[in-house]
Parts: C-alpha cells; structure tokens; sequence
C-alpha cells in the first residue's frame, strides 16, 4: 500500500509554478514586507535620524541626500513596503475578528490592500516631488 502512494507523490515540487490564491499573495507579500521593514529597515532610519541629530551640517547633508531625485524614487520602494504591511496588518486582525473570512470578502480585502498599498505610495510620492 505504501509502494503504491509513493508513487503518486510529484517528485519535485516547484513552488514557483503553482498559482497561489491572492489572500496568499498578499499575506506573503505582508510577511516579505515586514521583514524588509526590519533589516535594512530599521538601521537606515536609525543613520537618518542619527544624521538629523548629529550637527547642523549633517543635518544639511541628510537634506542634500533627500532632494536627490534618485534619492526620492529609491524611497518609493521602502514607503510601499510600510504603507503594503500597514493595511495588510489591518487586514489580518478583521480576519482575526472573523470579519471578511469569507472567501468572496477574502479576495476583494485582499484586492482593497494591493491597491491602497500602490495608491498611498502613488500619493505620498507625488506630495514628495
């Protein structure tokens, strides 16, 4: 009996091929977004606010590093990861609340946090520039 289930088990799994639900997606993108919040998160926002407390001229220093157009658009990617973690986490306790668990509400959550996620981006940014 064992032999014959041996056999029906796939060989090799890839998981990049298989088409996750996007209530995985996005949690997955919540965990991903959280640990990138932590490292290198964290210790750059510790040299920025170290850099803005330091002097006065570093202080300039830090303002020169920020009106850097190149400076501001690399800012976008970790302002997504905050702003995508933040409604996911909302997300997660109404889930926790047993509010939304049902799989149409699921989706449609998980749609409303992909898409406040890239729109608050959308906006701050365009308030940065």
């Amino acid at each position: 009996m064992e032999a014959k289930l041996h056999h029906k088990r796939p060989k090799h799994l890839n998981l990049f091929k298989i088409k996750q639900p996007l209530p995985a997606v996005v949690s997955i993108l919540h965990r991903i977004s959280g640990a990138l919040l932590f490292f290198p998160g964290i210790p750059l926002l510790l040299c920025g606010l170290q850099m803005l407390l330091q002097s006065s001229q570093s202080f300039e220093v830090l303002q020169d590093y920020l009106r850097n157009p190149v400076i501001k658009l690399a800012l976008l990617l970790p302002l997504w990861f905050f702003l995508h973690h933040l409604c996911a986490g909302i997300r997660h306790v109404l889930l926790d609340l047993q509010i939304g668990i049902v799989l149409a509400q699921a989706r449609t959550s998980s749609k409303l946090v992909l898409a406040a996620g890239f729109l608050l981006t959308a906006l701050i940014g365009w308030q940065l520039w």
